[in-house]
């Protein structure tokens, strides 16, 4: 789940919805709320699509969570690590393809 709320936090919140808002006025705000969730996640979507469109070619397996910096990096050096031509080992060795008087 995107917060991490188990059934007790969520009877407590739907308690103090109900409390704040009102039984009459609370199902209005939650279809609100849901229509506000549905246009977000719209504009994510797009917004993806079109840095994807952007980058041009090698960014179109991009997802939101590659924005993550430490997802970003470890991608990189992943990319950057090349495996041997040999056939699949069980213990595969990498080459580095930075160069080591750069570093």
């Amino acid at each position: 789940m995107l917060f991490d709320l188990g059934a007790g936090e969520l009877l407590g919140l739907a308690i103090l919805g109900m409390i704040l808002v009102g039984p009459e006025r609370l199902p209005r705000l939650a279809s609100d709320a849901a229509k506000l969730v549905k246009k977000l996640r719209n504009v994510a979507n797009s917004a993806t699509a079109e840095l994807r469109e952007n980058l041009g070619p090698g960014f179109e397996d991009l997802q939101p969570s590659d924005l993550n910096p430490k997802t970003f990096i470890k991608k990189q050096i992943n990319d950057a690590m090349v495996q041997d031509d040999e056939p699949q080992k069980r213990n595969p060795t990498y080459e580095s393809k930075i160069d080591p008087d750069l570093i």
